[in-house]
């Protein structure tokens, strides 16, 4: 049957062929922009500090993708859209990735057509993971459907401005460095991952140069390997559970690096999680390419980045509006999932222990329903967590359902990091 079937899309091609020439944009695949252009804008969406991009997959709906410079393929964390758009299983694969819990099941599809504004690509590879283990809508706040993004920036120059929220795309051809841009530093593409060498970071009164993956699929500043030589927890840290990686859970400890420098630019009091052995040192250096650790959004978003696999470099022009911005970490102690069709709804999964929310009696499984008198239903997720990390001193009100009853909960935020 698989050999009838690929003779039949043969023959119908031929045939086609015959009676109506393709055009030259017809006979194009893979990722290029549309109608010969070297240059296309694409409007993102900023929620945690991750870039969350418009795509179209075959015939769906707009569908929404984080940009990740690392991610190595177009990967459908939503298996509900492949069902209903019908995409067919080729061959099982396992995905593996920061975390306790053991590598992902997917299923790779092809022959899919992928169009993100005048980017398109037709006969495109698509993962479609088995099970949604990122819940990366409940961290954002907004329905998430993919990542995607290597094959993007090994194509293409791609400059991210984070003011504007846009997108450049250029050819590489066209693409022409000067000085105005920033300044450039080189990197290492392996594995699909951009390593940046021109990193210092300076901890317990020493200065240590470090390896580290430009991480746009990361919403934190920064991040660093304890398992590595020389580098070693902050005398104050809190533990936490970071986030959730491919392989599950990711637990560990925040604190303060007092400086980070990536060549003349020099950043103050960076927030930084470090990461358990178990989920980080373990999986990365035995099975990647040797680094310390990752900068993600919170700290890129501080620059214009460009970034130029095919030349091998990275620019970074500082952002005035937010190069001097304060690193902020959650002032309340509570962590936030979003659930519902529109992800507005908003429940308590966690609270650190000690934290002002904790002392005031918020459990895990609350239900927010207003927060200083405005209902957070009129509220992204981003917004909500920005309330939390505005002011030491703070006056937060809260009004919570707890067993089916409205519970008011008042406290003072207090800087924990």
């Amino acid at each position: 049957m698989k050999n009838l079937l690929l003779l039949l899309a043969v023959l119908c091609v031929s045939f086609y062929t015959q009676a109506n020439k393709p055009t030259e944009q017809e006979e194009v695949y893979g990722l290029h922009l549309a109608n010969g252009r070297q240059s296309t804008r694409i409007r993102f969406e900023l929620h945690s500090n991750l870039i969350i991009v418009p795509v179209k997959i075959n015939k769906s709906d707009t569908l929404r993708f984080v940009l990740d410079t690392g991610v190595g393929s177009t990967i459908l964390t939503d298996a509900s859209v492949a069902h209903k758009l019908g995409m067919k299983s080729v061959r099982k694969m396992k995905i593996q990735g920061m975390g306790n819990g053991e590598a992902m099941a997917a299923d790779v599809t092809v022959g899919n057509t992928l169009k993100v504004g005048k980017l398109q690509a037709f006969k495109h590879n698509v993962v479609v993971m088995d099970k949604d283990i990122l819940r990366l809508s409940e961290f954002v706040g907004v329905p998430i459907h993919g990542i995607f993004g290597y094959e993007i920036f090994n194509k293409f120059v791609v400059t991210i401005d984070f003011n504007r929220q846009e997108l450049t795309l250029t050819t590489p051809t066209k693409y022409k460095y000067s000085a105005k841009h920033g300044d450039r530093f080189p990197i290492v593409i392996e594995k699909t991952k951009p390593y940046l060498d021109a990193v210092t970071v300076v901890s317990n009164d020493r200065e240590l140069p470090i390896r580290v993956v430009l991480d746009t699929g990361a919403g934190h500043a920064l991040m660093l390997n304890t398992s590595a030589s020389n580098i070693q927890l902050p005398q104050k840290v809190v533990k936490a559970q970071l986030g959730v990686g491919l392989a599950g859970v990711i637990n560990g400890h925040i604190g303060r690096i007092p400086k980070v420098r990536i060549g003349n630019f020099e950043l103050n009091d960076v927030i930084t999680t470090f990461p358990d052995s178990s989920a980080f040192g373990v999986k990365i250096t035995d099975q990647h390419p040797y680094r310390d650790g990752n900068l993600g959004g919170e700290l890129l978003r501080r620059f214009k980045v460009t970034f130029n696999y095919e030349a091998g470099y990275i620019v970074l022009k500082p952002n005035k509006k937010r190069f001097n911005d304060r690193f902020e970490h959650d002032m309340s102690g509570i962590d936030v999932r979003a659930k519902g069709n529109r992800f507005r709804q908003y429940y308590v999964e966690n609270i650190v222990e000690g934290s002002p929310a904790q002392q005031a009696g918020l459990q895990e499984g609350d239900e927010l329903l207003f927060i200083n008198n405005e209902s957070v239903e009129d509220l992204a997720l981003s917004e909500l967590y920005r309330m939390f990390q505005r002011k030491e001193g703070k006056e937060i009100r809260l009004v919570v359902r707890r067993n089916g009853r409205p519970v008011s909960i008042d406290f003072a935020l207090k800087r924990i990091i």
